[in-house]
């Protein structure tokens, strides 16, 4: 089934931080562009969780925890300890010098969506976006094609495809391994007194058990390696070294009670 008005497929389904996600055409959006604005990543600065491609595991455990979601066991990017919040945005709007930016945020505004079938992917643009409109710094069309901007934008989405089915494909080994757990992040805060308080839950997650990835037998070790699997496995243990500071710079921009509530 098709759109109306555009004639484009209809799309199905809502991805996290798109408003209005259309089809990208010449005929709606010719005037349209990419705008410089005052607060670039505004658009994710109360987001605490993105997903995370199984490439980009090693860059991004040096900077944040790489958690797998309970439900679809998806991995995730942690950038806050409490939900409502993201510590990699600054109050200008800028994300942190030398923070890593997942690729499912250095895409947006564009995204591929599957039509209603789920057989096609479109090339969308979420006309809603802050940084999308006209008189643009850096147009999508020019002279009835789409720009080096555009074309840039559209390889990168088709990268991200490629690297997203590989994640679902190393989901799969991880998960026939067996080698998951619920796992639950704490801590433990200091009194005005300077004792120590009662152990506080922050989150449950979802990650690799260092026992359970041990007691595989060799096969299972080396069909893991084989398989391009065991890199990721160990960024993603290395990435949970930085709950705590994690933690702690959560707290520094806690309400005044000091709580992580909600997180």
């Amino acid at each position: 089934m098709s759109d109306a008005q555009t004639g484009a497929p209809a799309l199905s389904g809502s991805v996290l931080l798109y408003k209005n996600p259309e089809p990208l055409s010449l005929e709606a959006h010719n005037k349209l562009g990419l705008k410089n604005i005052e607060r670039p990543f505004g658009f994710v600065e109360t987001t605490h969780v993105v997903p995370l491609t199984v490439q980009e595991f090693g860059m991004a455990a040096t900077s944040l925890p790489i958690i797998f979601a309970p439900d679809r066991k998806t991995p995730l990017a942690v950038l806050s300890a409490r939900s409502g919040e993201n510590l990699f945005v600054d109050q200008t709007g800028n994300w942190e010098l030398d923070g890593y930016i997942p690729a499912f945020i250095r895409r947006y505004p564009f995204v591929f969506a599957a039509d209603q079938g789920g057989d096609n992917f479109v090339v969308c643009i979420d006309t809603q976006a802050e940084m999308i409109g006209e008189n643009p710094d850096l147009p999508l069309f020019e002279n009835g094609q789409p720009t080096a901007y555009t074309n840039n934008a559209m390889e990168f989405l088709q990268d991200f495809e490629r690297q997203r089915r590989a994640t679902e494909e190393f989901m799969q080994v991880i998960n026939s391994m067996d080698i998951l757990e619920e796992k639950s992040v704490t801590f433990t805060p200091t009194n005005a007194d300077g004792s120590q308080g009662e152990q506080v839950k922050v989150a449950d997650y979802v990650g690799v058990s260092e026992e359970k990835l041990n007691a595989l037998p060799a096969a299972k070790l080396l069909e893991l390696k084989q398989k391009g699997c065991l890199g990721a496995i160990y960024a993603h243990l290395v990435s949970l070294l930085h709950w705590q500071k994690l933690i702690q710079r959560t707290l520094r921009n806690a309400p005044a009670d000091g709580s992580i509530a909600n997180a």
